[in-house]
């Protein structure tokens, strides 16, 4: 593939100051999937991050960076990092012109429903979501006649397509919350069937008789932990605090200390005093802990998302230059307003009030 570099040229001095920004950060990571961060590493990006900050500022953009990307990405160039509900407010709260999201693509398409007057753009149109890509709305459309009493429930990673077909979209934060507050007894839960069999396992936990019927879909990062190794490592690490999201199996999120989303888990962690952490997520959340807290130690435990690495700083800076056809997120105005009423349901219903912007998750 041709590039679309600009080629700029950056002195010296210029060079050593943003080589000298990112080492301040980047020294912290110590993640086994990363790259070893010093002085030498960050001078090789430097000239790549001077240009995408450059560019931003000439494009009017904003790059929103899921905690799971490269940490390069996270700290030399985004302008906001977090989850993906998070970072779709933030961009609408900004007001930009354009929105690279560095992410997955139906992250890009959460922000796109909330920001229909601002372009946004996805590095790599390929990188698809393991859950997101296991149910499309047709198929949602034949489940919803199977149950016909039941509220229909979708996981934020979720297509824009499925988000329109349900009655109230949900985060990790707020799932229960909001499904415990349904009126109907039978909850139809798409696309995640483990984070369905934890949402079945809390309800009866809180005595709310709840039917939770699901789709097959699961997180390929989050189905892949083996329960025995955080027997092995308990025993080789005493008072290690393990953490897992809602997206993994039972015999993971029932062995650990924390259960959570990814704000929820980064907020645990830093708050909690323990001489180790066991983090069962994606190793991008892990490099931003290490750089925020580096008091703080980890075990080997976290696992990759392919999908999340197709981000680099290479392809975010070539699509602030010359966005393809295929990166720009585009939807129907009638299947975005559905899906939009599916978000706002789920504020309305988890905050007691209709949604009003900044109000994250």
């Amino acid at each position: 593939m041709v590039s679309a570099a600009d080629n700029r040229k950056y002195t010296e001095a210029q060079i050593a100051e943003e080589a000298e920004r990112l080492l301040a950060k980047l020294m912290h990571v110590e993640c086994e999937a990363s790259r070893s961060w010093n002085l030498e590493a960050c001078r090789e990006i430097a000239p790549l991050t001077l240009e995408i900050n450059e560019l931003k500022k000439e494009k009017g953009a904003v790059i929103l960076a899921h905690s799971y990307v490269e940490p390069e990405i996270v700290y030399g160039v985004a302008d906001f990092a977090g989850d993906s509900y998070m970072l779709s407010l933030k961009a609408k709260e900004s007001g930009a012109k354009s929105i690279v999201f560095s992410g997955v693509v139906f992250m890009a398409e959460t922000a796109k429903i909330l920001s229909p007057d601002s372009q946004v753009v996805v590095p790599d149109r390929a990188s698809g979501c393991s859950l997101a890509d296991s149910l499309t709305g047709e198929q949602l459309r034949e489940l919803k006649k199977a149950y016909p009493d039941a509220a229909v429930v979708c996981y934020i990673n979720s297509t824009a397509e499925v988000k329109a077909e349900c009655d109230v979209c949900v985060t990790s934060s707020n799932v229960y919350k909001i499904v415990a507050s349904l009126p109907q007894k039978q909850i139809l839960f798409v696309p995640d069937r483990l984070m369905a069999e934890n949402i079945r396992v809390e309800m009866k936990k809180l005595g709310i008789d709840k039917e939770i019927v699901s789709s097959d879909g699961t997180c390929i990062v989050h189905d892949n932990f083996d329960p025995e190794t955080i027997a092995e490592a308990r025993s080789k690490f005493p008072g290690l605090k393990v953490v897992s999201h809602p997206e993994c199996t039972l015999n993971i999120t029932e062995k650990s200390d924390y259960v959570g989303s990814t704000g929820g888990m980064m907020q645990y962690v830093k708050a909690t005093e323990a001489p180790y952490f066991m983090m069962l997520t994606e190793c991008g959340l892990v490099e931003r802990i290490e750089v925020e807290a580096p008091e703080k130690r980890f075990i080997s435990g976290c696992k990759l998302c392919p999908y999340m690495k197709m981000n680099s700083l290479e392809k975010i800076r070539d699509v602030l230059v010359a966005p393809r056809p295929e990166q720009v997120i585009e939807l129907d105005e009638d299947l975005r307003q559905k899906a939009l009423h599916s978000i706002d349901r789920m504020f309305e219903i988890a905050e007691g009030a209709p949604h009003q912007p900044g109000k994250g998750c």
